[in-house]
């Protein structure tokens, strides 16, 4: 009686192991340049994503209707391509609104130091500062 029902067990967990779909694991080897790829569009994302969470960006993004949770699928979906692209243009991209900024910065900055010499009494440039004694 034993000997019937190990083998009805037995061959029920044949049955059950053939049954079975397993899903095997197959290597191969990749090239250099589709690990570089990866990795690269890894941190293409990643300087993206940094970029767009800086609290200015965020504010202009949340006044054109969007939230970080959206901003950030539509990153995801991007493919690896749009996002070379992206961060490639990014490196182009005027920091603080061009030479413009550039000269009203700079020029801010030589009155500022042209006023504050002024006051120390080291060179006489604006008739409206009272000088230092």
């Amino acid at each position: 009686m034993f000997n019937k029902f190990s083998k009805l067990v037995c061959l029920f967990v044949v049955a059950s192991l053939l049954s079975l779909n397993v899903a095997t694991a197959q290597a191969g080897l990749i090239s250099t340049e589709a690990s570089i790829a990866a990795s690269r569009a890894v941190e293409n994302r990643a300087l993206i994503k940094a970029q767009l969470e800086r609290e200015d960006v965020r504010q202009v993004l949340a006044g054109q209707g969007l939230t970080a949770a959206e901003v950030d699928q539509r990153i995801d979906a991007l493919s690896d391509a749009e996002v070379a692209q992206i961060a490639d243009h990014m490196g182009e991209m005027p920091a603080g609104g061009g030479a413009f900024g550039i000269i009203v910065g700079a020029a801010l900055f030589v009155f500022i130091v042209l006023l504050i010499t002024d006051m120390a009494g080291a060179t006489d440039v604006f008739p409206f500062v009272k000088k230092a004694n």
